[in-house]
């Protein structure tokens, strides 16, 4: 809110919302936003619920891939922790650039690959090893899924910012943890 500054004639995408009610962090934008009504939602599962649960959001059910919405239907697209889920650099790349295109200012974020534990796992460091090594060991240890690229890709600060092209006004915040950047935030305008 303070970065994007939202009034409540803002038309904002949240990109990613979950089915899931097991976390108490799932769809926490749809449950602290305040103007509901200039709010569409969308993901891979269908999380319709959220229509009922926040009266006045729309839910759309699409991938991020081709989102079914023209060039800057919105102010501004929301995306949080789905980043590292849709695949290898080019799928990342391409992500990004579709989250531009449906909106005039973007604000995401996605877990810093430097963070010495990897929360979906909720292993340490060995997410710093080379990544064949890494998704091997993953996969030793029965984390089948998340040893796939397309579950989890993991973006150092630098990688983050090479999925934008170079005239998009861009700002990059480390989160820190304990002291050390655990998330990272980029947000700015198209």
């Amino acid at each position: 809110m303070e970065v994007m500054a939202p009034t409540p004639s803002c038309r904002v995408l949240d990109v990613g919302v979950t089915p899931d009610h097991t976390l108490i962090e799932s769809n926490f934008f749809e449950r602290f936003y305040p103007y509901k009504k200039q709010l569409v939602t969308t993901g891979i599962e269908d999380a319709s619920f959220l229509e009922r649960e926040y009266p006045g959001c729309f839910f759309v059910w699409a991938s991020g891939e081709a989102l079914p919405f023209i060039d800057d239907a919105f102010d501004i697209v929301f995306c949080s922790a789905v980043l590292e889920h849709v695949g290898g650099y080019t799928r990342q790349r391409d992500f990004v650039s579709e989250l531009l295109r449906v909106s005039r200012h973007f604000f995401l974020t996605t877990p810093n690959r430097q963070f010495p534990v990897e929360f979906h796992t909720i292993l340490p460091f060995i997410h710093w090893l080379p990544q064949h090594i890494h998704r091997a060991i993953l996969r030793g240890i029965g984390l089948e899924f998340w040893s796939q690229t397309k579950n989890l890709n993991l973006l150092t600060p630098g990688k983050l910012i090479d999925l934008f092209p170079p005239e998009v006004e861009l700002s990059i915040y480390k989160y820190r943890l304990l002291g050390m950047p655990s998330n990272l935030v980029a947000w700015g305008n198209c």
